[in-house]
C-alpha cells in the first residue's frame, strides 16, 4: 500500500471515529445547555429580574473574574429535568486568586436543597478544605426539600460537616441575597462574614412553621429581616442595597485575607503606603477625655488611601472593628468609639469584638487596638446582656491572639475596659503607644472616688492626677513610646515592620 493510500485511509477512520461522536456530542450539549436555563425564562424574569437581582448565573460571574468560572455539577439533576439541581457551584478566580462559590437558585423549587444539592455543597466544602481554597456562599432558598429524604436518620456524610470543617481553615464568605431558611441558612453562622441585602430575610423557619409551632403570625422580616439580623442579633455582619453591592464587598473582603491559614496574605502596592505625618488627627481627636469623637475618623487618616472596610457597622456600636492596609499590608482596626456612649465596652460590642479578633488570629492579621473608654457599661441592663461574660471573652480572644498587636492609649482607659484591649504590660504587644494627653487608671476618679467614699479633696488630686498626661506612665515604661498623633501613622508602621519575620505575609 502506497504512502497516499494509508494516509487516505487514516483519514477515513479519522472521519468515521468523529462522526461516531457527534450524537454524543450533541446529547451532551443538550443536556449542559439545558443545565444552565435555571427555571426557566420565565421564572427567571418574574422571580429574580423584575424585583432587581441578579439571577444564579449572573451572580456567580459577577463574583468571579471574567472568564474564570468553572462549573462543578453541572449535569446533577438532568435526570429529574432540575437544571444543575437548583445548585449553581464550581471554582474561578477573585482578583487572580482560586475561589470556591455555591449559589442557591430561587428559580428551581424556591431554591430548596435536594439530594444533589446536597451533594455539592458537601464536595465545594471538601475541595475547599482539601485544596486550601476560600468560599463564597450565596443564599436565597427554603431550606431543604420536603420529602426527598428518608424520615430515618441514617449513617452517611451531612454537608454541614466540612462546612463546619472550613470554618478556621480558609476565609468563608456567605451573602444572603433573598429569603433563607432552614438547612441552607446555616451556612450563615458557619462563615466569617455574612453580608445581607435590603430585600433579604435569614431565620431556622418560616412564618408557617412558625404559625404551626407556637400559633403566632408573623411577617418573614419581624422574623429575620435586617433590623433583626443586623442590629439586634448581629447574625449577619453588613448591610448593602443590592446583589451587585454584596458581591462587590464579598472580593473586597477576600482581597484582605490569605486564600488559607497555611499561607502569606496578598500585598497590594499603593502609592500611600509609605510614611506620612497625619496632622488630620489633631482636628479629629480632642484632648479632653470628656468631648467625643468618630473612631471611624481617626482610622481612615491612618489607613493606606484612606480605605477602610468596617465590620458589622450596625451592631455594637461602641466598638469599631474592621479591615484596612499600612504600607500595603492587610490589619485588623479594633477601636472603642468614643462617639457612641463614651466608647464604654457593651455586650454587644465585646462579642462582635471578640469575634474579628479570632479572624484576624487565625489568617495571621496584625490587629492595631485603639483603647479609648471609661471601663465596661455599668447597670442592670447590661448585666443582663451578658457584659461580664463577654468581655471576658473579649479578653480571652485578645490575649491568646498569635499576631502581632499593637495597642494605642488614646486619651483613656479604666478597669477591664483597659484589659481588653491589649495595653497591660505583658500582654504580648509588639508595640504598645500612648498619646501626650492619655492616661490610665483602675477606675475614673469621681465615680470610683465616691464608691470608695474618698474626701472631695482626695477625688480631686487624683482626677488631676488622671488628666496630667502619660509622663509618669512612660517614667515607668508602662507604655513603650509616647507618640505626636502627627506621627502615629509613622509609629504603626514601624512596630509592624519589627513584625516581618515572624508574621506570615
Amino acid at each position: 500500500m502506497s504512502e497516499e493510500e494509508r494516509s487516505k485511509k487514516g483519514r477515513k477512520k479519522r472521519d468515521r471515529i468523529r462522526a461516531e461522536w457527534t450524537p454524543w456530542l450533541e446529547r451532551f450539549e443538550q443536556a449542559r445547555e439545558r443545565s444552565k436555563e435555571m427555571g426557566g425564562a420565565e421564572k427567571v424574569e418574574q422571580r429574580m429580574h423584575a424585583r432587581g437581582k441578579l439571577d444564579v448565573r449572573q451572580r456567580v460571574d459577577a463574583l468571579c473574574d471574567p472568564g474564570s468560572f468553572s462549573e462543578i455539577g453541572s449535569l446533577v439533576g438532568n435526570k429529574s429535568d432540575l437544571p444543575a439541581d437548583g445548585f449553581v457551584c464550581g471554582v474561578g478566580t477573585v482578583d487572580g486568586r482560586p475561589v470556591l462559590v455555591g449559589a442557591e437558585d430561587y428559580t428551581i423549587m424556591g431554591g430548596a436543597s435536594g439530594p444533589g444539592g446536597h451533594s455539592k455543597r458537601f464536595r465545594v466544602a471538601e475541595l475547599a478544605v482539601q485544596e486550601g481554597l476560600p468560599i463564597v456562599w450565596m443564599l436565597e432558598g427554603a431550606g431543604a426539600r420536603m420529602g426527598k429524604r428518608s424520615g430515618t436518620p441514617v449513617r452517611r456524610p451531612n454537608d454541614l460537616e466540612p462546612m463546619a470543617d472550613a470554618k478556621g481553615e480558609v476565609p468563608v464568605v456567605c451573602l444572603v441575597l433573598g429569603a433563607s431558611a432552614g438547612h441552607g441558612a446555616l451556612a450563615a453562622p458557619l462563615s466569617d462574614f455574612v453580608v445581607m441585602t435590603r430585600q433579604a430575610t435569614l431565620f431556622t423557619g418560616g412564618p408557617p412553621l412558625v404559625k404551626a409551632a407556637t400559633g403566632e403570625d408573623v411577617t418573614k422580616e419581624e422574623l429575620g429581616g435586617p433590623e433583626v439580623c443586623v442590629e439586634i442579633a448581629g447574625s449577619v455582619h453588613n448591610l448593602v442595597d443590592d446583589d451587585p453591592a454584596a458581591i462587590a464587598l464579598a472580593r473586597e473582603y477576600l482581597g484582605y485575607f490569605p486564600s488559607s491559614r497555611h499561607v502569606p496574605a496578598p500585598r497590594f502596592e499603593s502609592a500611600d503606603e509609605g510614611e506620612r505625618r497625619t496632622e488630620e488627627l489633631l482636628e479629629i481627636i480632642p484632648p479632653n477625655a470628656r468631648q467625643p469623637y468618630e473612631a471611624r475618623d481617626v482610622i481612615h487618616v491612618l489607613a493606606d488611601e484612606g480605605r477602610f472596610l468596617e465590620i458589622q457597622p450596625d451592631y455594637g456600636r461602641s466598638m469599631v472593628v474592621g479591615l484596612a492596609r499600612l504600607g500595603g499590608r492587610s490589619v485588623g482596626f479594633v477601636a472603642n468609639n468614643p462617639a457612641y456612649r463614651g466608647g464604654a465596652l457593651e455586650a454587644s460590642g465585646a462579642i462582635k469584638a471578640t469575634d474579628f479578633i479570632e479572624t484576624c488570629g487565625t489568617f495571621g492579621r496584625p490587629v492595631v487596638f485603639l483603647l479609648d473608654n471609661p471601663g465596661v457599661m455599668a447597670g442592670p441592663r447590661s448585666e443582663r446582656e451578658g457584659i461580664l461574660k463577654w468581655g471576658g471573652r473579649m479578653y480571652l480572644a485578645e490575649r491568646r491572639l498569635n499576631t502581632p498587636k499593637i495597642s494605642v492609649l488614646m486619651r483613656k482607659g479604666f478597669g477591664f475596659g483597659l484589659v481588653t484591649m491589649a495595653h497591660m504590660p505583658h500582654d504580648l504587644q509588639t508595640l504598645s503607644l500612648a498619646l501626650p494627653s492619655a492616661n490610665i487608671a483602675v477606675m475614673p476618679a469621681q465615680s470610683g472616688g465616691k464608691t470608695a467614699k474618698l474626701d472631695d479633696e482626695t477625688r480631686e488630686k487624683i482626677e488631676q492626677a488622671q488628666i496630667g498626661g502619660p509622663y509618669g506612665l512612660a517614667d515607668r515604661l508602662g507604655v513603650d513610646e509616647v507618640v505626636d498623633p502627627r506621627e502615629l501613622r509613622n509609629a504603626l508602621l514601624a512596630g509592624l515592620a519589627m513584625t516581618e519575620m515572624r508574621s506570615r505575609g
